[in-house]
């Protein structure tokens, strides 16, 4: 039978494939897939690929596609079934696979999926993706073979005991985990019931429709219900997931709300300790308060380019033990195997929170003070957004400013600093904007401004962004 298949042009990301269930995604588009990527692996003389789905309601239907595309291909396949997405990251490596697939639509509303792929052990997005595309268009793949086999193994209790390796807490804690019925949840509840310490799950159940509120750490009114049970319980902290379970959102004792690079602030100087001098990336996005507290614990900051897919690589180039984004995707390769892992991350922070001579607040409320907007989004069409990066850029060299271009244009001032970068997923430019003052804030907020209309854009509406 001939091969031949169109993928919608959107969904076709930089990190992942990605759609809208029924419109832009469809169950053709999986089998498409695992015919694609399962001939990929047979060419490089590959044969073993790991699949995983989250729970939302398409994920099964769409993961038995999936399936059938790879084995077409002749490739044997490890079904691990439904959990969160560390679950088939930690399956690649644990059986040494020629590539993984997970089906999940991570934070993204009920009615989106996608697939994150993994070939021999390192992400596979950017180009890869768009030839995976061209390949099937083309019907480029290797003819159907009739020796595709499959197995379902159960990774979860290998998974649970080697992340409980490195719980190292000094004291039992009372923590909040809010897991947002993400596909954490069973997983989630057999960790916490081997932890010391008083632990509550909210929202354990996994439910693709996220009936309470969508599993999104990013996003302050999504971590409300852990605040006010933070808060209640008067509990050391509180810990949230995104819908498959690879970032992170964390609360004080307070319920006051730590951001990816506060987190990764905290988790930092507990790994420069046992890797004094080593490198610790965090995205562009993140505070210059983190790399100075990274710089100021001995450690070499480095700041890289958004994307988990990106920030992973840079880990594996420059022997990093440790990387975090604002999204909350947290890596540790110290001791863990470097892909971004939530509930991993967690039990670490059990550990760290334990030895602070003070509370997590204490902590929070002795960083720098700084005052930031959130994640600013403006629309801008794909085939303009790096064009206008281009042009700002250009003009802010001419200028004599001092301006970073790891990841579009940040620009640093005495006052802060501005970000402006095109989103490598979206139709949108993305900037964000830190100072050390309030009218600090109004004066790179008016640069920006600027900036934006120099290249023809409508000035940005900034109602809510006063930040944190």
């Amino acid at each position: 039978m001939s091969f031949k298949h169109d993928f919608e042009p959107t969904s076709l990301r930089e990190y992942d494939i990605r759609g809208i269930v029924g419109q832009t995604l469809h169950p053709e588009d999986a089998f498409a897939i695992g015919r694609t990527f399962g001939s990929l692996v047979k060419r490089d003389g590959g044969d073993l690929v790991v699949v995983g789905y989250d729970g939302r309601l398409s994920s099964p239907a769409l993961e038995e596609q999936l399936v059938r595309g790879l084995r077409a291909s002749g490739v044997h396949v490890k079904r691990v079934g439904r959990g969160p997405t560390p679950l088939l990251y930690f399956g690649s490596v644990a059986h040494e696979a020629d590539g993984a697939i997970m089906v999940t639509g991570s934070h993204n509303p009920p009615d989106h999926n996608g697939f994150k792929m993994v070939m021999k052990g390192k992400p596979f997005f950017g180009k890869q993706i768009s030839n995976l595309g061209k390949l099937a268009a083309a019907g480029d793949v290797v003819e159907e073979g009739a020796h595709g086999s499959v197995e379902t193994v159960d990774l979860s209790e290998n998974y649970l005991k080697r992340i409980l390796q490195d719980y190292d807490s000094e004291r039992p804690l009372k923590v909040v985990w809010d897991n947002g019925n993400s596909a954490a949840g069973d997983v989630l509840q057999r960790l916490v019931a081997e932890l010391p310490g008083e632990h509550t799950v909210l929202y354990p159940e996994i439910d693709g429709t996220f009936p309470n509120h969508h599993p999104d750490p990013t996003v302050e009114a999504n971590l409300q219900d852990l605040i006010a049970e933070v808060r209640k319980q008067g509990a050391d902290f509180g810990v949230a997931f995104d819908g498959d379970a690879d970032r992170i959102g964390i609360v004080d004792n307070k319920g006051e709300i730590l951001w990816g690079d506060q987190i990764l602030a905290m988790l930092a100087r507990d790994v420069l300790r046992d890797n004094p001098g080593a490198t610790i990336i965090a995205d562009v996005k993140a505070s210059q308060v983190l790399f100075d507290e990274v710089d100021r614990a001995g450690g070499e900051p480095l700041m890289w380019k958004t994307g988990h897919s990106l920030i992973k690589s840079k880990m594996a180039e420059t022997g990093s033990p440790l990387a975090g984004e604002m999204s909350g995707h947290i890596f540790f390769a110290d001791k863990w195997f470097g892909f971004d892992d939530a509930l991993y991350a967690a039990v670490r922070a059990l550990g760290v929170v334990s030895r602070l001579p003070g509370t997590v607040s204490d902590m929070r409320e002795a960083l720098p003070s700084m005052v930031s907007t959130p994640e600013l989004r403006f629309p801008c069409a794909d085939t303009r957004k790096f064009e206008v990066i281009r042009e700002v850029a250009e003009r802010l060299k001419k200028a004599g400013t001092d301006v970073t271009e790891i990841d579009g244009v940040r620009v640093n001032t005495p006052d802060g600093w501005w970000l402006l970068r095109a989103s490598n997923t979206q139709a949108v430019l993305v900037a964000r904007i830190e100072a050390s003052s309030p009218a600090g804030l109004e004066r790179l907020k008016g640069e920006l401004v600027r900036q934006l209309e120099a290249s023809g854009m409508e000035a940005p509406d900034f109602s809510g962004a006063a930040g944190h």
